[in-house]
């Protein structure tokens, strides 16, 4: 709106350099490009982001599966945080040494995390596999997916908005910097004098 503004104020003014309405018209375009190309960008940033990440997860679904794990003995020590899904993050958590079946059928062993606050020999606890046995992450799921994908077009939009108004900062001020210039040089031709000339003195 100050650009609309500041085009009207300047459209007759007799006091108007160029530099004044190149300087409006530059904030206006501004305006129309952030209002209209960074929800576009944002908007295809997020439907490709959609898209690819949907195709991750029917294909995590797919091949990875939950099984049923024994515990053989517990590890102790700190266990690693490698589950990023944050629903699981205030769940007990321990280090155990466990046997399960993989989803191929073979027999598999050896550390896991298991969500027994003091396991004991025998307890059963699930655990995510692909499909050979071999421990995984659980799989992404269809909401989380959808709100990185709205992340993602959100902040492609602003980097848009970001970069055009650097881009019209960029502009004004060697607009700026090239007035100077020529102020500089207007001085210069006015002489050390300039303030004596035509008085007679």
């Amino acid at each position: 709106m100050r650009a609309i503004r500041g085009l009207w104020r300047w459209r007759h003014n007799p006091l108007r350099r160029a530099t004044d309405l190149a300087e409006a018209w530059v904030a206006l375009v501004t305006l129309v490009l952030i209002t209209v190309a960074a929800p576009v960008i944002g908007s295809l940033v997020g439907a490709a982001a959609q898209d690819s990440l949907q195709r991750t997860v029917r294909e995590q679904q797919h091949s990875r599966h939950l099984v049923m794990a024994t515990v053989v003995r517990g590890l102790g020590g700190v266990p690693p945080e490698t589950d990023p899904d944050t629903s699981a993050a205030h769940e007990p958590r321990s280090r155990v040494l466990a046997h399960w079946t993989a989803p191929d059928g073979t027999r598999q062993h050896g550390p896991a995390l298991a969500g027994l606050k003091s396991p004991h020999q025998g307890d059963h606890f699930r655990l995510w596999t692909d499909g050979h046995g071999r421990i995984t992450t659980r799989p992404l799921d269809f909401p989380t997916a959808t709100t990185h994908a709205v992340l993602a077009g959100f902040g492609a939009a602003l980097v848009t908005a970001g970069l055009i108004d650097s881009g019209r900062r960029l502009i004004v001020w060697r607009m700026v910097r090239r007035r100077y210039a020529r102020w500089d040089q207007a001085w210069d031709r006015a002489g050390p004098d300039w303030g004596k000339a035509g008085t007679g003195s």
